[in-house]
């Protein structure tokens, strides 16, 4: 995997939890969804999940400026016909800032993802797409599953 000129990617550390927040926030902006309060409590989450590497991120820099990146959770899951691993990897937090799309950041971010997934020996690799995302994400191999979801109110 290249990245284009002037581009570099590094693993996310629990010290990259704000600016993953940061970008987390801004992906959910770009896609309408307004980021409430009640979610604004992702950077104390994802902190102690990039310590213990259940989290896994990227992020890509331009220099040295923070301009996408991407997300990776391990989850612990039973044993199953589809594979009987005991763990799932969901790809989140895909973000590129708009001035830098259109350069291939998100595949190269997804592959790496995948790459990660596999070399982990991971056979599930989910994710929820945005209508931008989707054609990355079917071009790479991902296609439609029948999950279904109901969200409860407040306890």
């Amino acid at each position: 995997m290249a990245w284009p000129q002037g581009y570099t990617a590094r693993p996310a550390t629990a010290r990259d939890a704000g600016l993953i927040a940061a970008q987390r926030a801004a992906m959910f902006t770009d896609m309408g969804v307004e980021y409430r309060e009640e979610v604004a409590g992702f950077a104390p989450w994802v902190e102690p999940r990039l310590a213990e590497g259940t989290y896994l991120g990227w992020i890509v820099e331009a220099g040295e400026e923070p301009v996408a990146g991407a997300g990776l959770l391990l989850l612990d899951w039973p044993p199953h016909f589809v594979d009987p691993q005991p763990l799932r990897a969901y790809l989140l937090n895909v973000y590129t800032h708009p001035q830098h799309r259109g350069l291939g950041l998100a595949r190269l971010l997804t592959e790496t993802a995948i790459t990660e997934t596999r070399r982990r020996n991971i056979r599930v690799l989910s994710l929820h797409a945005s209508e931008a995302g989707r054609p990355i994400y079917q071009t790479l191999g991902f296609t439609p599953t029948n999950e279904l979801r109901l969200t409860l109110g407040a306890p």
